[in-house]
């Protein structure tokens, strides 16, 4: 396979799994409820464990997590030509702007968290500590969110500076930047002291 055919297969397919419209699709076959409905309308775990529950919720969350797992394993697989998590950001594009749900998507956080998984598992698991942390201490997802997103920068900032890994300070950067822009209007909420708190931990 020339290094062409390598990229353009890896792109279609992150594309297309990030494209899968988890929350979407386990409301309407197993709750017969479309979730844009319902609480904030947004197609994501956050969404789904408020109005769907915990067992939806947690689903979605593994599942929206996995497609950027598999986006990178797969683009490494294949052969790309570079560090597969340039592919892997291609699955987060495709969870916040699904072709399977008319471009009306997520958020990206657990999508991103996938991407970051399948390229380094160690950053992962030690964003994941201090994410539950906050949550824990903060109860909002979306504040959570938006402070692991700004400390995983700082972390591809160092990995920059120490060993010139340019592709995942881009990448990490674009995951956070698209974060946070799509979590503008929860800023504003919490900003307005009306940012919904969960109840579930």
């Amino acid at each position: 396979m020339s290094d062409a055919t390598a990229i353009t297969v890896s792109i279609i397919i992150a594309y297309l799994l990030g494209s899968i419209p988890t929350a979407l699709w386990v409301g309407q076959v197993f709750y017969k409820k479309d979730i844009r409905q319902f609480g904030s309308g947004n197609l994501g775990a956050t969404n789904t464990f408020r109005v769907l529950g915990k067992k939806a919720g947690t689903i979605v969350l593994l599942f929206d997590i996995f497609k950027g797992v598999a986006a990178v394993l797969v683009a490494d697989w294949i052969g790309v030509p570079f560090e597969p998590i340039l592919i892997g950001v291609v699955s987060v594009i495709g969870h916040m702007y699904p072709i399977f749900a008319k471009f009306k998507g997520g958020k990206a956080v657990a999508t991103s968290a996938g991407v970051l998984l399948g390229y380094a598992p160690l950053v992962f698991f030690i964003a994941l500590l201090i994410f539950i942390g906050l949550l824990k201490t903060t109860k909002m997802v979306s504040l959570s969110s938006m402070v692991i997103a700004v400390i995983v920068f700082l972390i591809s900032l160092y990995e920059l500076i120490r060993n010139g890994n340019w592709e995942f300070f881009v990448i990490i950067t674009c995951m956070a930047s698209f974060i946070i822009y799509r979590h503008r209007a929860n800023i504003e909420r919490i900003k307005n002291g009306t940012e919904p708190k969960i109840t579930w931990m």
